[in-house]
């Protein structure tokens, strides 16, 4: 009796996965079960998948929809650095299956990851606490968009984004695919680092997400950006001639010398 739901909450958590994410395919919905703690492999989601005709529906034409807080809807793309921000939520667990979440943020038109800030509980007052670096420390964004999470639509984080002019977007409910940049970068988050470490510590987690972030920032190529990082790294070669010369003068000591 014990197996047969969970073969039916198996069944259910399949098909609920292959409606929230259209364009995936048994494979990875498999990884996000198995992210979600489920023990399952490929080929018995595959069975499941088959048995309930599931399919990934043909490609729709992009949209580029921009959805603000009181439901209009404008059509416009990401045109200039701090244009249009994104973020959204990840969960993984450690190796004590203790689950934690992470914060990503993204600068859509760059398409680089600006923080992936990781812990748990991740609630509005540590939204606002990660904003609040990023402002100071890039500026401010025209519009930062999001899903309806409690953490986003908290009445303190669009009070305070409003009273600093920042526009809040709001996707539609049930429709991550208009959060894209946010969800493909997710994707790619899970895909090339969750789905591949065990993570015994919340500060190795830490470490190695961010090592992967800035990996991901200076070196991972970028299909959309002709297979070029979103912010590489930049090597100035300085010749010796170009290196200022300093004559060597002793240091004087601020305390004031007392005579023998």
């Amino acid at each position: 009796m014990k197996q047969r739901h969970l073969d039916a909450d198996l069944r259910g958590g399949i098909i609920r996965l292959a409606n929230l994410y259209g364009r995936y395919g048994y494979r990875r919905v498999t990884a996000l079960l198995q992210a979600e703690g489920w023990k399952v492999n490929r080929k018995r989601v595959e069975r499941i998948w088959r048995e309930e005709g599931l399919k990934i529906p043909k490609k729709q034409p992009k949209k580029g929809r921009l959805y603000l807080h009181d439901g209009s809807c404008v059509r416009l793309r990401p045109c200039w650095k701090n244009h249009v921000w994104s973020y959204d939520f990840v969960s993984d667990r450690l190796h004590n299956n203790k689950k934690f979440k992470m914060l990503t943020v993204i600068d859509e038109f760059t398409r680089e990851c600006l923080t992936i800030e990781v812990g748990y509980p991740m609630k509005a007052e540590q939204v606002l606490e990660a904003l609040s670096k990023l402002f100071l420390e890039r500026g401010l964004p025209d519009y930062i968009r999001s899903d309806n999470g409690a953490e986003f639509t908290a009445t303190k984080v669009k009070d305070w984004l409003k009273k600093l002019g920042v526009k809040t977007a709001f996707i539609t409910p049930g429709s991550p695919w208009e959060n894209g940049f946010n969800e493909r970068f997710n994707g790619s988050l899970r895909d090339e680092l969750l789905n591949g470490e065990i993570f015994y510590t919340m500060t190795e987690a830490k470490v190695l997400i961010e090592a992967w972030r800035k990996h991901y920032n200076e070196v991972r190529p970028h299909s959309s950006l002709g297979y070029k990082p979103p912010a590489p790294r930049v090597l100035v070669n300085i010749s010796p001639e170009d290196i200022p010369h300093f004559v060597a003068t002793p240091l004087r000591s601020p305390y004031p010398q007392i005579e023998h």
